[in-house]
């Protein structure tokens, strides 16, 4: 019915042996991702210190640059100049989503250090999207 194949696929003669190409594992794959979602949050929490500065921000962002530094092998990551513009509801918003995201890589790696730090910044976004009279800019 069917004709069988009488050539090597293009796609077996291109890329040669598996050799050519690294490979790498699910853990640094994953590695590589929860360092991304907690720079990003790390980020985020950057902006938020410039607009409503406090000390668990401060302390928060300390926290969160170790561990990306750790997951990047001991490389420090880069840090956002906080500015004074912004919506503060958006940004938790989006600290939150960051937040989250972290959380799964982190329990999916077995990571418990990153799990920790990710719920509790989870936590003190939905505490401040809670109380949205703290968050207002012009009071």
């Amino acid at each position: 019915m069917y004709e069988p194949i009488r050539t090597k696929s293009v796609h077996s003669t291109m890329a040669g042996t598996a050799s050519d190409f690294p490979h790498r594992s699910r853990e640094e794959e994953l590695d590589i991702q929860l360092a991304g979602h907690l720079a990003a949050l790390l980020a985020v929490t950057d902006e938020l210190r410039g607009l409503t500065p406090s000390a668990d921000l401060e302390t928060s962002a300390e926290r969160l640059a170790e561990q990306v530094a750790r997951l990047r092998g001991g490389r420090a990551p880069l840090r956002a100049t906080p500015s004074a513009a912004g919506d503060p509801v958006a940004l938790h918003r989006r600290a939150h989503a960051l937040a989250g995201r972290a959380l799964v890589v982190a329990a999916s790696r077995a990571d418990t250090a990153a799990a920790i730090l990710a719920a509790e910044r989870m936590d003190a976004h939905t505490d401040a999207l809670s109380e949205p009279k703290e968050l207002s800019t012009t009071a």
